[in-house]
């Protein structure tokens, strides 16, 4: 597994992390599986959230269960999880006020079975954030030791830079939506001042490029879904273009068309992490492979074209 020094952190990471969204849908012995899988093929970064699962931090609570991680293993492995969103009564809602980034990362503690997390993200941007809350949390958090570094999630460049208004601590990390088929942070860019086509307008204010300039890594969920939560494209009957290049790039590079969707994702020179979410351990596998693929430039925008994205 290729590994890199994360910006702003001391922290050696893999270029692939696994998520844990639906590790509640796993038995103790099916989790240990694909932990000690992840862990064989050099991954030892995991990405939890408070709000994965069918209660709150019952992901989390599932993972410290079914491991049992000793303090050794857990000195090994880097724990990141996010907090911020809350499912209640009167529906969904973002919150990012001191009670709630402070109470949501003392019930993953205790969910997950640590004295601290590795690096914290906020989930999804709360329209209603007082930078200074946030500062507040940030800063009480880390003197106590209960969070090592901090990050966002799904976040724009101008609401990064709203909160370092306040926030003292690197923001370290950005996890964004982002696969072949749905790159509007990397296609608009390419296709910019053509008018004509949707793919030149502008919605996330220039995420990628912002974070090559401030040195935030960027983490890919999702890594293999169409927009809109369609589908994947992989396999997908409705994208026979896109497929046949992905076959034959996959025989050409002795991958798998997962690994190589993987390998498009990771040779772009913004050094992302791809956040796996299968629970499958022959799929991880499969992923960790195409992470090894150095694909050439002409394959990289073949792909591109054939998810639908122009080149003027």
């Amino acid at each position: 597994m290729q590994t890199f020094s994360m910006p702003g952190t001391d922290l050696t990471v893999p270029q692939v992390v696994l998520g844990t969204m639906r590790i509640n849908t796993l038995d103790d012995d099916a989790i240990r599986a694909l932990f000690n899988t992840a862990l064989d093929e050099g991954i030892n970064f995991f990405d939890h959230a408070a709000i994965y699962g069918d209660a709150p931090h019952i992901c989390e609570a599932r993972f410290a269960q079914a491991m049992k991680l000793t303090p050794a293993h857990r000195d090994s492995i880097i724990l990141q999880t996010k907090c911020g969103i809350v499912n209640g009564a009167q529906g969904t809602r973002f919150d990012f006020s001191y009670e709630e980034i402070t109470t949501s990362v003392d019930a993953s503690l205790k969910a997950l079975n640590t004295d601290y997390i590795d690096i914290l993200l906020l989930h999804r941007p709360d329209a209603l954030v007082e930078p200074d809350e946030v500062a507040r949390a940030f800063d009480d958090l880390e003197a106590a030791g209960k969070v090592r570094r901090f990050g966002v999630s799904n976040h724009t460049p101008a609401q990064i830079e709203l909160l370092k208004r306040s926030v003292k601590q690197p923001l370290v990390a950005n996890q964004i939506q982002i696969s072949l088929t749905h790159c509007p942070s990397i296609a608009q860019g390419v296709a910019a001042n053509m008018s004509w086509d949707d793919q030149s307008v502008g919605r996330d204010g220039g995420i990628v490029d912002y974070a090559r300039l401030h040195d935030i890594t960027l983490q890919a969920w999702s890594p293999y879904q169409n927009p809109g939560w369609t589908g994947t494209f992989i396999g997908n009957p409705g994208q026979p273009e896109l497929n046949a290049v992905l076959d034959r790039l996959a025989a050409q590079y002795g991958a798998t068309p997962t690994g190589i969707a993987t390998a498009w994702l990771i040779r772009h020179p913004a050094q992302m992490q791809v956040v796996a979410g299968t629970m499958n351990p022959a799929r991880l596998k499969e992923i960790v492979q195409g992470a090894g693929v150095s694909l050439m430039k002409p394959d990289w925008y073949e792909l591109f074209v054939a998810a639908g994205h122009i080149i003027p």
